[in-house]
């Protein structure tokens, strides 16, 4: 009998106020966690910019809600750290470099947490824990507000459609202004910011905050502000808490249909109404909760926690599809039940090599993962057995029986690669992630040539993060490592010392160019070869185009034929050669973007006519019309932040100018201190680190992401064309 296997793949999403309920599910876990509804169950990430204090949040969090029973901080003097920062270097830098996943309880409700990288060098960290989040709480900091991490944690966050509540932290540092956060919310990220709060006070004067709804002041008391106390609101407060009370109303009637019924009727809602109509707002993502405080100062964390549960969605209420194989062999799209006595479908997000083995994260989206199963691994179509089942909390592991549908855990030594589908039935394919590509590399060689750590490292850092990449140069016979950033790949120099005894020479970093065209050209080639018996025939005629600016598409393949001068069968070849031909340039070897083939009519021969005819005439006639096309070399253009006291501006702007940097913005953020934003090519970028600590006695700092490509300078191109030139030169040379 003949089985027929759907091919399915998860998703992410579309979120709804109300969600596909799964009503009635309640389950017992052998992890001791107790009996639970999964309408109890939040799965949230923690993100901002980096140094915004997350994993000081975290830390918090754990505390109060009796996981750790002790505070360390991220730099603390105890030698401990940060519970989420586990890994020796980020100790040391006291920066996460990794996400890592914890789960927790506050009150009824049972929390997974990921903690991930503010550091835009680490984004895939976030990138692959939102895919797999339902809920997010944003961290700003209140003296700097969004930064250029804060738009790109926000675009990755509306990517996956996340709901997100906002928890403006730093209020205890002189010139934080939450107030002024929140309009950059608005103005900046396009947020429909609510403040639920209010501040008492800011920096030394800092004492807690007003929760506008119940018209209350929260003072937190303890040694560690463990203790939650309700007060009247201060008489100087009064009037402006009675005001913002209004405008959340006023705000709140704008999306959500019952708020807006009473405001008509001039009737006063009720807390509780106020509370669910904020619910259904932001699981819709049409307002996002803003919640303040100081997590250093152990002030404003507990109510944040509270509105982590009344306002983002429990795995029910976000509908997470899947891509299976119809019967008609067309992939269609349909919603994964949350339903724990469902086929287990589960995604492995995450990859961890230990010293004893792989560990790998995965979320549950449908029935029940149990120790000892038998799971498809839907790319390799083969089966693997559930071993160990894991509940993480950070390094730490704990052995449990089963997780149901909406859980995060992990499978210990399980071999395979993130983004891997497993399933308990039928053979099903994963839809990919997005993975920034790199835009800059570096040769590295062993020190001790006979040192087996170093493929070894290599090997296991290219698994775990997949922008990271490994190539070996046979000209040069040199190691080429590239990633997203300089720290990116410093990082992983040092994890090869560290981790696998394995030191390593670095060469000069090297950037990501690429080649694009200036203006459009038509093309008409024919390849023809006779070589006896059948030949070779095939001819293209199209022209190609700049794509328009701002494109989301990197290339673009068109036909544009009448008839069939080339018949159908051979189109499949043509897009071929148009794909072959574009990842290596003709102007100095990069790879090409931007660009727009169109074909419009060609030829064929009844009998030398073949795809690799084809084939080769497209790539020929792309190679030649590129040549004619005012061909371009673009460079990766970085956006750069850079944290300065007020008495070294003007040096550090002249040395940015230097660079070739196009200042954008010089903003103060108070506290004596001032934010320059600016653009800066890539490769000026190189050794900033260094230059910035000596022209600031080691009190700056920065940040920077990628932006875009642009065409470098004239002589620039020149150059990097003919250094291109005399090594293809020297390569013939050395082939004869």
């Amino acid at each position: 009998m003949m089985m027929l296997l759907n091919r399915v793949g998860v998703l992410r999403r579309s979120v709804s106020a109300r969600g596909c309920v799964v009503s009635g599910v309640r389950r017992w876990l052998s992890s001791g966690r107790g009996e639970y509804d999964i309408a109890n169950l939040r799965n949230i990430g923690i993100s901002a910019h980096i140094d915004s204090g997350k994993t000081t949040l975290t830390e918090r969090i754990l505390y109060y809600t009796g996981r750790i029973g002790a505070i360390h901080e991220v730099r603390g003097k105890d030698g401990v750290g940060a519970k989420m920062d586990s890994m020796e270097l980020e100790r040391e830098r006291g920066i996460t470099i990794q996400s890592a996943a914890t789960h927790t309880q506050w009150n009824d409700t049972h929390i997974n947490i990921i903690d991930t990288p503010g550091h835009v060098d680490f984004t895939i960290e976030v990138e692959r824990a939102l895919r797999v989040l339902d809920g997010a709480v944003l961290v700003l900091c209140g003296v700097a507000g969004v930064q250029s991490q804060s738009i790109t944690v926000d675009r990755q966050m509306r990517r996956y459609d996340v709901p997100r509540i906002a928890f403006v932290n730093k209020l205890d540092r002189d010139g934080a202004d939450p107030l002024r956060v929140i309009e950059a919310l608005e103005s900046e990220l396009n947020h429909n910011a609510i403040a639920l709060q209010l501040p008492m006070g800011t920096g030394l004067k800092f004492e807690g905050v007003i929760d506008l709804l119940k018209q209350k002041a929260l003072y937190f008391d303890g040694a560690n502000g463990e203790t939650v106390r309700e007060e009247e609101i201060p008489e100087e407060y009064q009037e402006l808490a009675q005001q913002k009370r209004t405008e959340i109303v006023e705000r709140l009637a704008d999306v959500d249909e019952e708020i807006g019924d009473l405001f008509l009727m001039e009737e006063e809602p009720t807390v509780e109404q106020i509370l669910e109509a904020l619910r259904r707002a932001t699981i819709s993502l049409q307002v996002t909760p803003v919640l303040m405080g100081s997590a250093y100062k152990n002030k404003g964390v507990q109510p944040m926690l509270d509105a982590v549960v009344k306002f983002l969605p429990n795995p029910t209420e976000v509908e997470n599809h899947a891509i299976r194989q119809n019967e008609a062999g067309e992939e269609e799209k349909f919603t994964v039940s949350p339903d724990p006595d469902a086929p287990v479908i589960a995604l492995a997000f995450k990859l961890e090599e230990g010293r004893y083995g792989q560990l790998t994260y995965v979320r549950v989206y449908q029935g029940t993962l149990r120790k000892g199963d038998m799971l498809y691994n839907t790319k390799t179509g083969k089966k693997i057995k559930a071993s160990r089942l894991l509940r993480m909390h950070s390094n730490e592991t704990q052995d449990i029986e089963e997780a149901p549908a909406g859980e995060i855990v992990a499978l210990f030594g399980v071999d395979c690669s993130s983004g891997t589908t497993f399933t308990s039935g039928e053979m099903h394919t994963m839809t990919s992630m997005h993975v920034p590509e790199p835009v800059m590399s570096l040769a590295i060689s062993p020190k001790d040539k006979n040192s087996s750590g170093f493929g070894k490292g290599l090997a296991k850092f290219v698994k775990e993060d997949p922008t990271f990449r490994v190539e070996y140069d046979d000209e040069t016979q040199e190691t080429l490592i590239s990633g997203v950033g300089e720290l990116h790949l410093d990082i992983y120099c040092q994890r090869l010392e560290r981790e696998y005894n394995c030191e390593v020479t670095v060469g000069r970093p090297k950037v990501k160019h690429r080649e694009t065209i200036g203006k459009r050209v038509e093309f008409d080639h024919r390849h023809k070869k006779q070589t006896g018996g059948q030949g070779q025939y095939g001819r293209v005629i199209g022209y190609i185009e700049p794509l328009e600016p701002n494109s989301k598409e990197v290339t673009v393949f068109e036909n544009h034929m009448v008839g069939n001068n080339i018949p159908p069968e051979y189109l499949p070849a043509i897009q071929k050669g148009f794909n072959d031909a574009v990842q290596i340039g003709a102007l100095a070897g990069h790879p090409v973007q931007d660009v727009k083939f169109v074909l419009t009519d060609g030829d064929s021969h009844p009998v030398d006519s073949s795809e690799l005819a084809f084939r080769t005439a497209t790539r020929n006639a792309f190679m030649n019309a590129f040549k004619q096309a005012d061909p371009q070399l673009m460079e990766p253009i970085m956006t750069v932040e850079v944290d300065i006291p007020q008495e070294f501006q003007g040096a550090v702007i002249g040395g940015l100018t230097r660079r070739r940097a196009m200042i954008q913005e010089t903003r103060s953020v108070g506290d004596g201190f001032v934010t320059v934003q600016c653009q800066v090519p890539l490769a000026e970028m190189f050794g900033y680190a260094t230059d910035l600590r000596s022209l600031t006695e080691g009190k700056g700092e920065f940040s920077m992401e990628y932006s875009e490509h642009k065409r470098v300078l004239p002589q620039d191109q020149e150059r990097i064309v003919k250094e291109y030139q005399a090594k293809r030169e020297q390569e013939l040379a050395n082939k004869k």
